[in-house]
Order: C-alpha cells, then structure tokens, then sequence
C-alpha cells in the first residue's frame, strides 16, 4: 500500500487563501482525484483526495471519499479513521459516512462504533454492547464482485454481515455457512419464492466455515433418486446442491476430467446444464456438498448407492478453495444500472 498523507494538524492550519492551490491547480488535483477513483485508482484516488484535504481540511467530502477508497480497498483501520473526520466536520448527519463507518467498524470488530454508526442510520438493533447477531432476513451476496462474481443466498444476521446458505462453487474461495462482510448499496435483485430479495456485494470472509467444498459427480436414475440424497442427513455434512440444476457453467465434468457421455455435437465440453425438465431428465449430475470431512462424504453416498438400483459415484473431488482479492484498477462497485457493470453466474 502507499504510504498516506499525514492528517494536516487542525490547531495549527496555514491560511488556505496564503498556501493552497490557485483554483485552476485545485479543479485539476479534484479532477485527477475522482478520475483516479472512477478508474480504480484507489491507492492513487486516497492519495490525491488526502492532498486535497491538506488544504482544506474542513471539507468534509474529502474525507468521506478517502474513506470510501479505503473501503473498497477494504482497508478498514484507514477507512473508518477518515470516515470519523468527514463526521466531525459535518454539520448534519450523513448516512453515506455513517454506513461506510457502520461496514469499518463491524469489519474491526468494534461493536460500539457499529452499534452508534447504525443507530445514526435509524436502524434498530437488538439491545447489547457486543457482536449483533439477529435474523434479518434472507438476501442474495455476490462473491467476488470484482470477478466472476457468483451469486448466492446468504441469512443476514446483521446489518452488514450475512451467512451463505448454498454451496459456492471452489474457485469463488468461500464455503457453505462462511460468514461474509458485505456492502450496504443494492447491487440488483434475485427471485425467491414468490417474491425477491437483494444482491449485495460480498467484501470479505470474516469468519471461516468448517464445511469443506467437495465436487461429486454421480449417476442418479430420477428426480426421486436425488431428492434421497439431498433428505439424507449424516453427521459431519452440511447441505448437498444438485449443480447441474441450479449452475449455468462449463461442464464440471470435463473441467475436471471425468469421463461421461457427451451430447451430440458437443465437442467442446461447453454444454449448458440448465434444469432439465422431467421428460429430459440427465442422469449424469454434478453436485457441490458442504461438509465437514471427505469420510462424511464418502459414507452418505456409499449410503446413497446402496438403497437404490442404478446409482453410481464416478468421482468425488476437494478442490483448492481460496479466497480473492481485488486488482488495483478494478472497478468492481457499480450497480447494475452503471455502464460497466458486470454479469455474474447465476447460483440458485
């Protein structure tokens, strides 16, 4: 990281009208400021936004957006600490500045800070002095917005933190149940049930599962056939996923060698694997198991195959699972409404 500025001292601030910048030399620093940050500049953007408040260190804006390139850097010490100077320096609240603040904090682990920043927010919490932990509902986080940006549906269990409740696929780095600091912007919706919830982005693991991602490829006669396995229940193992129902992707299959038969005129091994319908059924499948040791694994379809004709396990796989981070000049923030923004795989 780049060294930053240091804070000008407020008891002993030059006149700005002797020392600062000419106001073309100002429009310029501020021009290159938010162009860097546009870009994904950001070490840049807190440098330029830092120099600008040198000179006039009672604006707060300069200061909220030094924090706000620290939070997309998702340096949380440096952005909480700027975030608190755009405070003070206002006049009047600021739920911009309060939530970035909010999102430091929770990711410092200072609950006090959290608990005073969402209550600027007008957000009522359950009563205590430590970590939030409440059901607010379920959401949909996108992992590694600054990537492929797989989506899934996570329980809120506070304003900012939320616990993934399907199976991520390995190269996303995260697990079944991790708990993950996101984003408080709406990024998009997701359909549920008969209604939808909100995508949010996911800005890091702050707490780590014990549910290990396992890849099992099967053969499984019927639709009834799987629904055994995902009922199944067995010490040591979290939840089953059908992936070849719920992940439009490359064939698993072949990115990971196993052998099976291909459709017709399928050379590439890029088939769709979209739901199929009952009259279509594939019986070649792809899961995603969270679970907590491949001997868990092993034994529930070990289980699985025995209860039933016409079952087999071709192969099951532990990939590398870790976590990502984003490249400088990334901008990986803006909504779905922005011109850049980018697609994510879908993940039911």
């Amino acid at each position: 990281m780049l060294p930053l500025p240091d804070m000008t001292d407020l008891t002993d601030t030059p006149d700005a009208a002797d020392t600062g910048p000419d106001d073309d030399t100002w429009d310029a620093l501020h021009a290159r400021a938010y162009a860097a940050f546009d870009q994904g500049e950001l070490h840049t953007a807190s440098a330029l936004f830092g120099e600008l408040a040198q000179h006039a260190p009672e604006v707060p804006f300069l200061h909220y957006m030094r924090g706000l390139a620290h939070k997309y850097l998702r340096d949380w010490p440096a952005s909480l600490q700027h975030n608190l100077r755009a405070q003070s320096l206002s006049a009047e609240p600021d739920q911009g500045t309060a939530w970035n603040a909010g999102i430091a904090a929770t990711a410092l682990g200072d609950w006090a800070q959290a608990r005073s920043q969402w209550a600027q927010c007008g957000i009522t919490l359950p009563d205590g002095d430590g970590p939030i932990e409440h059901d607010f509902g379920i959401i949909s986080v996108r992992l590694n917005p600054w990537a492929e940006g797989e989506t899934v549906f996570a329980r809120r269990i506070d304003v900012v933190r939320a616990r993934l409740l399907n199976v991520p696929l390995p190269e996303s780095g995260h697990r079944l149940f991790d708990i993950v600091l996101h984003d408080g912007a709406k990024t998009g919706v997701r359909a549920l049930d008969d209604g939808t919830v909100p995508v949010f982005n996911a800005l890091q693991i702050l707490q780590r599962s014990d549910h290990r991602t396992y890849v099992a490829f099967i053969r499984c006669p019927s639709a009834d056939d799987l629904d055994q396995l995902q009922q199944a229940e067995l010490p040591g193992i979290g939840y089953v996923e059908d992936w070849t129902a719920s992940i439009v992707s490359l064939c698993l299959r072949c990115s990971y060698g196993v052998a099976h038969a291909q459709d017709d005129g399928d050379s590439d091994g890029a088939h769709d694997q979209g739901a199929a319908s009952n009259d279509d059924w594939q019986v070649e499948r792809n899961l995603g198991i969270g679970a907590q040791g491949k001997a868990a694994v092993e034994r529930l379809l070990t289980n699985w195959v025995a209860a039933g004709p016409g079952r087999r396990v071709d192969a099951i796989e532990c990939p590398a699972c870790e976590e990502r981070a984003p490249q400088d000049g990334t901008v990986w923030w803006r909504g779905p409404g922005d011109d850049d923004a980018q697609g994510d795989d879908e993940e039911a």
